[in-house]
């Protein structure tokens, strides 16, 4: 493979973000406007690149390997340019095809390299495929791919990408979202010589145990953390979403009745497994989601910033969730009885524990403001630009008490959901003058 070069936006582009980073000025004032042109122009031309043959590859910002679920979250801001922009639909098409292209490879890798390089996070992982940067399984990792393609022929009509390997990668999406329904029948294992309990699988490679619910199992979380307990309540939310979206996409594009009937029927079980076993009681007594289960008794009670999170369903699975539920999660997460919620002196909000205690996410933050009141959205963006610490970045996450103590100087997929949120608050704004 030869190099990459790095993709340059064309007149056209430049000034669309323009625009639309003009757009922010005007509600949001100038410093605003300018982090998100930065932003959006940035992740363009920093993080994404073309090799000789046209295929695309997309680095998280500060990491040289391309994540199936960053390299869709960095795209969600260009998304509502899809119809005026030949050059970003063209971008998204490439995104997608080569996300189906690894899954088609390795189907429960979570990162991968721009060809066989032989790069990896760990050397000593069992999966020493030199095409794969890391191998976490990863339920989202399917689902992402699956939303940004059916975004993409939705919004400008285009089908020439849902090709024959897409096609076969979808029903295996399928296959393997039901065969992890059953995961001690699963060949899945991953170990890692590590002190760091989050970063390998206890029971030789197979996660903590788990009784079959309905519910398909996940290795890690989206903070790329291990689960505590196997079903990850967000991540089988999304997948109902994403299988009803993969339904459509084999009826309306594919001819494929049988897959869209097979996806259909996944994603209700998968929601009523759900309703039946990932509901509990919150703190005051009202049904909330909790964040993990494993059928065995074991349920945890808390958000993690990295979507899919509890927070962000309304943005996810917003055709399989219970909203009265997820209101009342939402007031549970937002507070003390998450205990990745932190508040201090600068911000309060939900971190992780990928990162230290009395962090926040501005991904969270953007996420609050996503699914919160025109109201929230202004005052949370105002928050996120007001604690970059001076850098014009957008950081993975924040001290609570002092900005300048942050992780990662450049995270795009952050900047992504800033800049998404901005334009929102434009969007909104605009509808307030007329």
């Amino acid at each position: 493979m030869g190099s990459l070069r790095a993709f340059e936006p064309d007149t056209a582009t430049r000034t669309l973000l323009r625009c639309a980073a003009d757009d922010v000025r005007r509600t949001s004032g100038a410093r605003v406007g300018d982090l998100v042109e930065a932003a959006l122009v940035r992740t363009l031309t920093d993080t994404v690149g073309v090799d000789e043959t046209g295929r695309v590859f997309v680095i998280t910002g500060d990491i040289p390997a391309m994540w199936l679920r960053d390299s869709t979250t960095q795209l969600t801001p260009y998304l509502r340019f899809l119809d005026r922009s030949t050059q970003l639909a063209g971008l998204v098409e490439g995104v997608v095809r080569r996300q189906f292209g690894f899954l088609a490879h390795d189907s429960y890798a979570n990162a991968f390299n721009d060809g066989p390089t032989g790069a990896h996070y760990d050397p000593d992982d069992v999966c020493d495929d030199p095409e794969v940067w890391e191998q976490k399984y990863e339920v989202d990792s399917l689902c992402y791919p699956v939303t940004l393609a059916h975004t993409l022929w939705r919004r400008t009509g285009r089908t020439a990408f849902l090709d024959r390997q897409v096609h076969d990668v979808l029903r295996a999406i399928v296959a393997q979202l039901r065969a992890e329904q059953d995961h001690d029948s699963s060949p899945y294992r991953f170990e890692r010589d590590t002190a760091i309990p989050t970063e390998t699988l206890a029971r030789g490679g197979r996660g903590s145990a788990v009784a079959r619910t309905g519910m398909t199992w996940s290795g890690f979380r989206p903070s790329d953390d291990a689960c505590t307990y196997g079903y990850n309540v967000p991540a089988n939310l999304f997948a109902a979403q994403a299988l009803r979206s993969l339904g459509e996409i084999a009826e309306e594009v594919l001819d494929d009745a049988a897959l869209a009937q097979d996806a259909r029927v996944l994603s209700e079980e998968l929601a009523d497994a759900v309703t039946a076993h990932g509901i509990v009681p919150g703190p005051d007594g009202a049904p909330i989601y909790a964040y993990e289960v494993d059928g065995l008794g074991g349920v945890l009670v808390m958000d993690d910033a990295n979507t899919p999170s509890l927070l962000s369903l309304p943005l996810i699975a917003p055709d399989v969730l219970d909203r009265t539920v997820w209101e009342a999660t939402r007031t549970a997460i937002l507070g003390p009885a998450n205990p990745h919620w932190f508040s201090g002196t600068a911000l309060e909000g939900i971190g992780s524990p990928h990162t230290r205690a009395h962090r926040v996410w501005p991904i969270a933050l953007a996420v609050q403001g996503l699914v919160g009141t025109p109201a929230d959205r202004i005052r949370l963006l105002a928050t996120i630009a007001r604690t970059d610490a001076g850098t014009g970045h957008i950081h993975e996450s924040i001290d609570v008490d002092d900005p300048t103590v942050f992780t990662r100087p450049w995270f795009s997929w952050a900047e992504s959901m800033f800049c998404e949120l901005a334009l929102q608050v434009a969007d909104e704004g605009a509808a307030r003058v007329e």
